[in-house]
């Protein structure tokens, strides 16, 4: 698989991950539904995996197979109306700009307070 077909696919997994949020957040969509949406979209986000990707293979067949099923199983279930006033919603979303200068500040902020800490926890000795 070439490294753009893996873009554009993780792109699309960003995009189907966001309208699936948006959905579970309309008050629309059933109850059950709802639950489901934002377990998926929690644990696509999520740091943590059912199976921890640094197993080789079985590592990412979660995020392959679960994630895609999961995604396909809201869709199924979430009035149409509602997935057409997601799918825009999350389209809307990603065309936002992205601040690399407020990605920054936040980095810099954290390495921060972390060396204040590390510098408070060690000063003592």
């Amino acid at each position: 698989m070439a490294a753009s077909s893996i873009q554009r696919w993780a792109k699309q997994l960003k995009q189907h991950t966001l309208t699936v949020y948006f959905a579970a957040r309309d008050p629309r969509t059933p109850w059950l539904v709802r639950l489901l949406a934002l377990l998926v979209a929690a644990y696509a986000l999520s740091p943590i995996d059912l199976i921890p990707d640094f197993i080789p293979v079985i590592g990412y067949l979660d995020d392959l197979l679960l994630l895609p099923l999961g995604i396909a199983l809201v869709v199924r279930l979430t009035p149409p109306d509602v997935m057409a006033a997601a799918r825009d919603k999350a389209a809307q979303a990603t065309e936002r700009p992205v601040s690399r200068s407020a990605a920054v500040f936040v980095v810099v902020f954290w390495l921060i307070i972390a060396a204040a800490t590390a510098n408070w926890l060690f000063a003592g000795r």
